[in-house]
């Protein structure tokens, strides 16, 4: 089991158990955090757990995931990342856009006092809780129920693979707040639905349901809420049925895939097909 909160310490480092299929990673205050990583064998789960507001997302939580990506095992090879209660994530907590901000953290008043090197260092730190779940050795999975509104709807866009309850309301809502997405967001969702829809869903900040997200590609399928888990489980299991190597190489290709022209994405698969037929025939 791996637990991360981060809310009113977050200068504390997770610690990782070792010597067991089931580690822990520990941090800070849990209840203002609320985020908890369970690692059993090769599957990591990832859970927002502040479900009374609606798993609400502060600076900490973003550092909280970052320092999960940090210490991650490496038997690890599928990532869940979840929310408890009825919604996956509803967002940026509010609080930060008070002058008090969230209690012993970080509020936008506080950041906007720091010099723009420090300020995009701390945007940069955030990015970091979402940009290791695209790391080729492992798939990332979003279970997505409920709202997944601005940083929730950017923390599904972050994973590999996105499965989603009927009931899913995904939404980019910090044009409307008077931000931009900032947490690696942009890229998948433009790349996703186009520049065109992209924009269109962020500069409306209009709400996105199951069959839409569907359609448009932001999800792989939609199932009733009471199927999410199982339907989970039951890709996690398809996905560690593949060649662990194999996997992660063509998970490489194919995020590579679109900055590269069809002879260079040819050439990087003939790179990749040498190290697999060597591992796989050179002793024989």
């Amino acid at each position: 089991m791996a637990e991360a909160a981060v809310g009113g310490d977050p200068e504390h480092a997770p610690e990782t158990g070792e010597g067991s299929d089931v580690s822990t990673v520990s941090a800070a205050a849990p209840a203002e955090i609320g985020l908890r990583c369970e690692v059993d064998g090769e599957i990591a789960t990832v859970t927002l757990d502040r479900p009374d507001k609606r798993n609400a997302q502060t600076f900490a939580t973003w550092s909280a995931l970052a320092r999960i990506g940090d210490t991650l095992p490496e038997r690890v090879r599928v990532v869940v990342v979840r929310g408890e209660g009825p919604s996956f994530s509803a967002g940026i907590d509010l609080r930060m856009f008070t002058p008090e901000g969230v209690p012993g953290q970080e509020s936008f008043a506080s950041a906007a006092a720091l010099g723009d090197t420090e300020l995009e260092r701390l945007i940069a730190e955030a990015q970091r809780g979402f940009l290791w779940l695209r790391r080729p050795e492992i798939v990332s999975i979003a279970a997505v129920q409920g709202h997944a509104i601005g940083a929730g709807f950017q923390l599904a866009l972050a994973c590999d693979l996105r499965v989603v309850a009927d009931d899913v309301k995904f939404c980019m809502k910090e044009p409307a707040l008077g931000l931009v997405p900032d947490l690696t967001g942009t890229k998948p969702l433009a790349d996703i639905v186009g520049v065109p829809r992209a924009i269109e869903m962020c500069l409306t900040a209009r709400v996105v349901g199951a069959e839409e997200a569907v359609r448009l590609g932001l999800a792989e399928i939609a199932v009733p809420a009471g199927e999410l888990d199982q339907t989970t489980r039951d890709l996690v299991a398809a996905l560690l049925a593949t060649d662990h190597a194999a996997a992660t190489a063509t998970k490489r290709l194919l995020r590579a895939a679109p900055g590269r022209t069809l002879e260079e994405q040819a050439a990087a698969e003939r790179a990749e097909q040498v190290a697999r037929i060597r591992a796989l025939f050179a002793s024989n």
